[in-house]
């Protein structure tokens, strides 16, 4: 008896190329639909503000004006712009948190590497403590810090973030530690053997053949440190008290600030109330740096995130 031969089922090149092309449609289609959805959830904010911020008194107690409004009104952003304070608390704010973030940035980058390329004694335990920085919640180490800071003179300057900051204990840090840590772990160890080999030092190593390498770790870290610190109101109000003001602290006071600027002197007058357009204004501007920031860096931002550390490449 003959054995059975089995034969493949061999398709023509047209038919094979449709499957291929239109197969996987369905897929596609709630890939697309997923994004979208998640997309709208984060536009959605942004839109309605910038439709409430063009709004006027009438269009916005008005039920048939919904996005669009009768006319664009300016005024609304003229007064949040006023409030918050203008260029002066614009230029405080950026620099303080710039210069905090590239402080974090630096200390974070040294201590990862630190914990990637040596071996010490009791080096579990004390990544082990790092993480428990991350770890413990910040009421329990409010205090201390607050009486620190306080019996050193720091209270009313940039000081107690900046310092944190500087020494890997700043917003977040144990995050950027592990970053870092990740990306110059796997980075190789020939690099580093032939520069010690030609007579380079430590920090020379760093500074010239690891540090260079890390952009999309460091760009990943700047980012993300910049958005957490200029977020930050509650340390900042104590911390700062009344002598430093920034975009978010004044959002923050903004109903306290706008009845001190715009006192209402005429009770019929309903342009001069505090209304939801002016506070959508103030909002939209408070966060226009970290979208102007995004979009400066949105290319290589995604570039880095894919290649940093978080993915272990």
């Amino acid at each position: 008896m003959m054995p059975e031969v089995k034969r493949d089922i061999i398709l023509p090149r047209g038919k094979l190329h449709s499957i291929k092309k239109y197969g996987d449609i369905p897929g596609r289609i709630v890939q697309h639909l997923l994004l979208i959805g998640i997309g709208f959830v984060f536009v959605y904010p942004i839109l309605l503000m910038l439709a409430e911020s063009t709004k006027d008194t009438y269009d916005l107690i008005n039920p048939l004006v919904q996005w669009i409004p009768t006319k664009i009104y300016v005024s609304n952003f003229i007064k949040a712009w006023t409030v918050l304070g203008g260029f002066k608390t614009l230029l405080i704010s950026s620099g303080y948190m710039l210069m905090v973030a590239a402080a974090q940035t630096l200390s974070s980058a040294l201590i990862g590497y630190g914990f990637a390329k040596f071996n010490f004694r009791f080096k579990n335990v004390v990544f082990l403590l790092m993480i428990a920085t991350f770890i413990i919640p910040d009421q329990v180490t409010f205090m201390p810090r607050y009486l620190t800071f306080k019996a050193y003179g720091m209270l009313r300057t940039i000081m107690p973030f900046f310092v944190p900051a500087l020494l890997g204990q700043g917003i977040k840090s144990a995050i950027f530690i592990l970053i870092f840590f990740q990306f110059f772990r796997m980075s190789p160890k020939a690099l580093d053997e032939a520069a010690q080999i030609d007579g380079a030092g430590v920090f020379r190593v760093f500074s010239r053949i690891n540090l260079p390498s890390a952009v999309p770790a460091i760009i990943v870290v700047f980012i993300f440190s910049f958005v957490w610190h200029w977020n930050e109101t509650y340390l900042a109000d104590l911390y700062f008290e009344t002598s430093i003001r920034t975009f978010p602290l004044a959002l923050e006071k903004f109903t306290e600030y706008y009845a001190k600027m715009f006192p209402v002197t005429d009770a019929t007058n309903p342009l001069m109330r505090l209304n939801e357009g002016v506070r959508m204004a103030g909002t939209l501007l408070c966060i226009a740096p970290l979208l102007l920031l995004y979009a400066l860096v949105e290319g290589k931002l995604v570039e880095s995130i894919d290649r940093s550390g978080i993915t272990g490449e």
